[in-house]
């Protein structure tokens, strides 16, 4: 085992080193070849490491039957999973399958074409409507997915005359959406209110506009923006304020309308949100939603939204439209959901596991981990048929590798608290062999 821990340190090592320094070399090619990027021999000894001799199982990639809830199928063994966002435990929900069935049999398999040109379906429609009384703005405007609603909108929102501050650990689809804006981007340390107020005393006279980037409920560590902060900043300096909300669209808030509910603060403060419909509405797809006047403008003319796009499917217009609905319904599942995420959290840290920042009742939960140690634990945790997905530098800082457990409101505590078991005994074991080294 020792010689496989080796192993494993040292393609961690060398992934680390060539992902974060690796340039581009300027060589003559003449054909497109995979063998040309440094990934690409990182990628075969990955495969190599998860080969037939090794007794490390593979956690990536893995095929599941059947639907997914908190538990899900692989291979006719049943495991408990902590790796899907099912927040509200709709994804299998018979009436959202039914909806989406319906909505099949009415309008076939596809949209057909851009919204605009023969690609709109009463649904759209709909599902903009519930989507902007859900999150409490004046409208919202859906696209294919959360990842290029983001990209989408800040690229076309700004230009070079422009400046944008974001937290440092916004998502990449922000980050990918401000380079391709060709505004100047600046990030601010985690949630560091003096920071960035520090920067827009610095830089925003200087711009055009200015626009402050934040997650609702940030996807590494389970914590949420400083709402009250931000927009105190914001209206001082006449900047913008965009939160990207996929992780607490749904289960932030008293009824999971997100981080302005649970701050008892006004959404028309906000200028605009990005969401998700793979989080907590058990669909696939994207919304922004804000003013009127600005979503219209990004309906119509945005770039990779809706124009230029084909429109979202029938099925998953109907799926995410019915979760809507039956979050707004049901309120009961957010408090199922909230109180879960509470309790896990408690059950860890009873356990001695260190949750970092996560704030009680947001569900995401990391759980710090030593970076040489998340493969086996990953392994580990299969074995005893659990999923719970390890993220290593460079997604987080070295030394901060953690597992990062998504709740649900369908987990039990018995199932929590089995796979704590597993975790805290694996870090006392760890612990003591340190020690006595």
């Amino acid at each position: 085992m020792t010689t496989q821990n080796t192993s494993i340190n040292n393609l961690l090592s060398e992934i680390r080193s060539k992902l974060v320094s690796a340039q581009p070399q300027m060589q003559k090619s003449e054909t497109l070849s995979a063998e040309d990027y440094a990934e690409y021999a990182l990628l075969q000894r990955i495969h190599s490491l998860y080969n037939s001799e090794s007794s490390l199982k593979n956690p990536y990639f893995q095929p599941r039957s059947g639907t997914v809830s908190s538990v899900l199928q692989i291979a006719e063994k049943d495991y408990v999973t902590f790796s899907n966002y099912n927040y509200l435990g709709l994804s299998h929900d018979p009436r959202v399958k039914a909806a989406a069935c319906d909505a099949i049999h009415k309008y076939g398999t596809h949209a057909g074409a851009a919204r605009m040109v023969g690609g709109e379906i009463e649904l759209h429609r709909d599902l903009e409507h519930a989507l902007a009384e859900f999150s409490g703005f004046e409208a919202a405007t859906v696209g294919v997915g959360g990842y290029s609603a983001n990209v989408s909108a800040i690229g076309y929102l700004l230009d070079k005359r422009d400046l944008i501050l974001h937290d440092e650990y916004m998502h990449n689809s922000a980050i990918k959406g401000a380079v391709m804006s060709g505004a100047r981007r600046i990030a601010f340390p985690h949630n560091n209110m003096e920071a960035l107020k520090r920067l827009l005393e610095e830089n925003r006279s200087q711009y055009r506009k200015t626009l402050i980037l934040v997650e609702g409920a940030y996807s590494m560590d389970g914590d949420l923006v400083d709402l009250p902060a931000v927009i105190e900043l914001k209206n001082q300096f006449g900047a913008w304020l965009m939160i990207d909300e996929a992780h607490s669209c749904g289960t932030v808030g008293a009824t999971g309308r997100g981080v302005c509910e649970h701050f008892n603060i006004p959404t028309s403060e906000v200028e605009l949100i990005v969401g998700t419909l793979s989080k907590s509405f058990a669909s696939c797809g994207g919304f922004l939603a804000g003013s009127k006047k600005l979503i219209e403008l990004l309906h119509h003319f945005c770039p990779g939204l809706l124009l230029y796009s084909t429109g979202i499917s029938p099925a998953n217009t109907a799926a995410a439209l019915a979760a809507v609905q039956l979050a707004q319904a049901e309120p009961e599942r957010v408090t199922r959901l909230q109180n879960n995420s509470i309790l896990f959290k408690q059950l860890a840290e009873t356990k001695g596991l260190d949750c970092r920042t996560s704030v009680p009742g947001v569900p995401i939960v990391p759980m710090m981990i030593e970076d040489e140690k998340a493969l086996q634990l990953m392994s580990l945790l299969l074995e005893n048929q659990f999923i719970s997905h390890a993220v290593m530098h460079p997604v987080v800082p070295r030394d901060a590798a953690r597992l990062r457990c998504f709740i649900s409101a369908d987990h039990t505590e018995t199932q929590m608290s089995s796979m704590l078991d597993i975790i805290a005994r694996e870090s006392n074991t760890t612990n003591h062999t340190v020690a006595g080294q």
